[in-house]
């Protein structure tokens, strides 16, 4: 009986142990607009180096500069005349980016220019980024480069 008692005490213990170890992982293809990029399971905002504002996924909402004020808004101003599914888009997961702009420009600046780069979810053959809740494709459509 006492080897019963022990051998369930283990395995009770193992099991707390087993519990304890698991990993939280963080998922967001459905919600990432169709203008995004693909290889991204997680993605909480976007940086955009062409015209230096941000998209932040979870709000479906731009942030850009408005005069010194960081304005957010469900479109980019016309004036911007920037294309969303050809611009290049850095993939940001960082609370506030826009908050350390200086960081991202010098960083990601070299992407100016960079349209038709990247493989967007759009144009991905992968099923996930297609399955039942993906609605992406209904937000954020910007306007053509000229």
């Amino acid at each position: 009986m006492k080897k019963i008692a022990v051998v369930i005490c283990f395995m009770l213990g193992g099991f707390a142990f087993n519990a304890n170890a698991q990993v939280s992982i963080n998922v967001n293809i459905g919600s990432q607009p169709a203008w995004g990029p693909v290889g991204y399971d997680y993605a909480e905002y976007y940086y955009l180096p062409d015209v230096d504002a941000y998209y932040y996924i979870p709000d479906r909402q731009f942030i850009y500069l408005n005069g010194n004020r960081w304005v957010r808004a469900r479109a980019l101003p016309a004036a911007y005349h920037y294309d969303l599914y050809s611009g290049y888009k850095v993939v940001v997961n960082e609370p506030r980016p826009y908050l350390r702009p200086v960081v991202y420009r010098e960083k990601y600046g070299k992407y100016k220019g960079w349209y038709g780069k990247q493989t967007i979810i759009r144009d991905s053959p992968d099923k996930k980024y297609h399955g039942k809740g993906n609605k992406g494709g209904k937000h954020g459509k910007g306007h053509k480069k000229h």
